[in-house]
């Protein structure tokens, strides 16, 4: 158990600077969705470009994981139209509840406990795909 609290302690840290940085705010995520703001496209384009600088440098640098692994990221099929169902659903679901999977941990943590409503409907979402999933194409 004493070896997972470093993931734990990362965790609470995530979680203050989404907090701090407003992106598990509704209302920067409403006018994120209407193009009102840049704050949260912000946010993420510095997420996206931090993460393929980190990836270069492991990949330049040839750094392991914490099972000694090389990292890499494995190659995706050329198919578009997976990724673009996929991210609308995803999408739909994070314009109308106002919260990706996350963030909606987060609100809970901060006295939101009408997420855990929303929660409840992503749990039973996955499960739902996860019953499905042999029947979908992928």
């Amino acid at each position: 158990m004493g070896k997972y609290i470093k993931f734990f302690l990362v965790g609470i840290f995530f979680g203050i600077v989404l907090v701090k940085s407003e992106a598990v705010s509704w209302y920067r995520i409403f006018e994120m969705f209407k193009f009102q703001s840049f704050h949260m496209y912000g946010i993420i384009g510095t997420a996206v470009a931090t993460g393929v600088i980190i990836l270069l440098i492991a990949k330049t640098f040839k750094i392991k994981n914490l099972e000694g692994h090389q990292i890499n990221v494995p190659l995706k099929d050329k198919s578009w139209t997976r990724y673009l169902i996929g991210g609308s659903i995803f999408g739909l679901g994070w314009a109308l509840s106002g919260a990706c999977p996350g963030p909606m941990y987060i609100l809970v943590g901060t006295g939101v406990f009408s997420v855990l409503i929303l929660i409840a409907a992503t749990l039973l979402g996955t499960f739902v795909y996860g019953v499905l999933k042999d029947k979908l194409p992928h």
